[in-house]
Parts: structure tokens; sequence; C-alpha cells
């Protein structure tokens, strides 16, 4: 969750493998995580993040800058650096909004294939969004009979409208990807954001751009009914946990799973509109560079409880990556096993 994070930890032996890993190129944030197979899930070997701003100005130009090219390629070719260091047996690598919206998006995919041997798949919204409910669906809990699942990305919000039947994996009853994000809020209203007048447009605009999904839902009245669980992945929320937890150091066991009542987020929300650009800088759980994206991701999660105000929301610091990472585990168990040598033949 900080600004720029890249995370080894300590390798595991080759006794425990596979490991797969999965790549996430958002508009935002290029990410990767390294899992080894466990009986259940895997157990994280390697991650890294770093913010690389693909989609700046992309609102304007409809193309991907030059510049913003050149951060996101150093970022895969120091994946590729890691990944040839560790014995991976299947890999998957996807690139989200920036490059689904980008009239340059599949040049700048095939020149990151030539220069780092790495292939991105442009998965479309629907595909990111049942990725999302993959990872995210233990979290759901007991006596969830509904879910609204939301992830605050870079150049996209991802709606999941979710139905939990006992016995039953939770099934995608509707989904949207709205094309607003922490980045792209950041580049229609700069700094306009960090004053009253600006924030409240931001979450305006968000507030129409949802209103849609609701009235073909009616997430509103189901949620007066009782069962239903909000569920949010983003560092937007994951920050705004952080904050309620008053950490001095992000920490991912603290943070995910976490239930936060809704007082407590606007408490939170409210302390970040507070704090002014050098104080964001400044903070743990934040840092200097995504200061220009936290006001803007924190008006789309008000907007989402201003339209849908769940007595709580559900905490999660997994999302894309994880659910790629439990896919390819799928179906690395699903093959049949190598026929065993019997030294004839």
């Amino acid at each position: 969750m900080s600004a720029s994070r890249e995370n080894t930890l300590q390798p595991i032996s080759r006794n425990v493998l596979p490991l797969h890993a999965a790549l996430d190129l958002g508009t935002n944030n290029c990410r990767m995580l390294l899992g080894a197979a466990q009986a259940d899930g895997f157990r994280v070997v390697d991650s890294f993040s770093r913010i690389v701003r693909l989609g700046e100005g992309l609102h304007h130009s409809g193309r991907l800058s030059e510049a913003a090219m050149d951060r996101a390629a150093e970022a895969l070719q120091a994946c590729a650096a890691r990944l040839s260091r560790r014995p991976v047996r299947s890999l998957r690598a996807v690139a989200t909004e920036a490059c689904r919206q980008a009239a340059n998006g599949p040049e700048f995919l095939a020149r990151i294939e030539r220069e780092t041997g790495l292939h991105f798949d442009i998965i479309t919204a629907r595909e990111e969004a049942a990725l999302v409910l993959d990872s995210c669906a233990p979290l759901l809990g007991p006596g969830t009979r509904r879910a609204l699942l939301f992830d605050i990305g870079g150049g996209s919000t991802e709606l999941v409208w979710v139905r939990i039947e006992e016995h039953s994996p939770p099934q995608l009853c509707g989904y949207v990807s709205l094309p607003v994000g922490v980045a792209t809020l950041a580049d229609r209203f700069g700094s306009a954001g960090f004053d009253p007048d600006g924030f409240a447009a931001m979450m305006e605009d968000v507030i129409a751009r949802l209103v849609p999904f609701e009235q073909v839902h009616r997430i509103s009245q189901e949620i007066r009914q009782g069962g239903v669980r909000l569920l949010g992945t983003s560092g937007t929320v994951t920050t705004l946990a952080g904050i309620v937890l008053d950490l001095k150091q992000y920490s991912r066991p603290a943070v995910d799973g976490l239930v936060l009542s809704r007082d407590a987020a606007m408490q939170a929300l409210s302390e970040l509109r507070e704090m002014g650009p050098k104080m964001l800088a400044e903070h743990p759980c934040v840092g200097p560079d995504r200061v220009n994206f936290v006001l803007p991701g924190c008006a789309i999660f008000q907007a989402i409880q201003t339209l849908w105000p769940a007595s709580e929301v559900v905490v999660a610091d997994r999302g894309l990556r994880e659910g790629l990472l439990m896919r390819l585990i799928r179906a690395d168990r699903s093959r049949p096993p190598m026929p065993r040598y019997n030294g004839r033949g």
C-alpha cells in the first residue's frame, strides 16, 4: 500500500513447487505475484508493485503516452528479471482498462513481448470482475445472501453483484465496469479534488454513473432487507483500513478481511480529506506517489456508500492477481499426472 512497493519474501524450498505467476498491468499500477501451490490455496513467494501511471493523459488523447509506456516497460523488465530467477511452472499476464481503451494498447503490448518475452492478454471487464470474485469469495462469510464487490482501480471501477447460496459457489448476477478510477478522476479534476466543491463534483459524477446499475439490480432495496455485504478491494479501501487501525507501517494480515463499520470508514475518509497534500505524502499509508490519487478514490468510495449505505464494508487486500493465481493452480491440478519412467524402452 506504500507509494512504490517492491516486497521480496523469503524464497521457499524447491520441494513445495510448483510456482505460478500472475501479472496485472493496470491504468495506474504494475503488479506481479508469484505463489507456490498449497492445499488451501497458495503461499506468496515474491510480489512486486509499482505505480507506473500508464493511463496518464489517456482521457484526453485516447492513446498511451511515450513516457507512460516507458515507465511501464521499465517495471515489466524488472518483473521479467525476477521471473527468470525462479522455476515458474505457469504464468498469466493481463492488461486492463488503459490497454482496453487506448488506440495503441495492442501495439504497446507487442513491444513489451519483444523486449521482455512476456505475453499479455487484454481481458474483458467481465473476466476482470470474475477474477476479483474468485479471490474475494472466501471473505464473504456466513449469513450473507447477497454481496456487492467493488474494485476501485486506476482507470475504471468494477462492480460485481453476487448471489450466495449455501453449498454453492458465489454466482455473478451482474457486473459493470465504469470508465472512472483514481487516475482518470485525478486527470480530469487535478488539484480541484482537494477543494470541498471539487470533491463534491467528483462524487456526484460517480453517483450519476452508478445509478443505472442500481436501477437494474435494486441493491439499495436488498440492503434494507438485510443479508447484503459490501466488499471493497483497492488501495483506497486498504488505506481507509490503515487509517482506522492507525497503522505506523502497512500490514496486509491486519487489513485483509477487516470489517469496517460505515461510521469508522467515513471518519477515516474525513481524516484523509483534512490532511492536505503535504501530510498525505508523509503518511505511512499513503506516500508521495499516491497523493494525487487518494481523494479521487475517496470520492468513489463515498459515492458507493451514499447510494448503497450498508452498515459495514469488508476490506480485501486481494483481487485480480490472486484470482489469476487460483485459476492457474486449479488448471495445474486438473492436468493428468506425468507417466512415471520405469527404466524401459
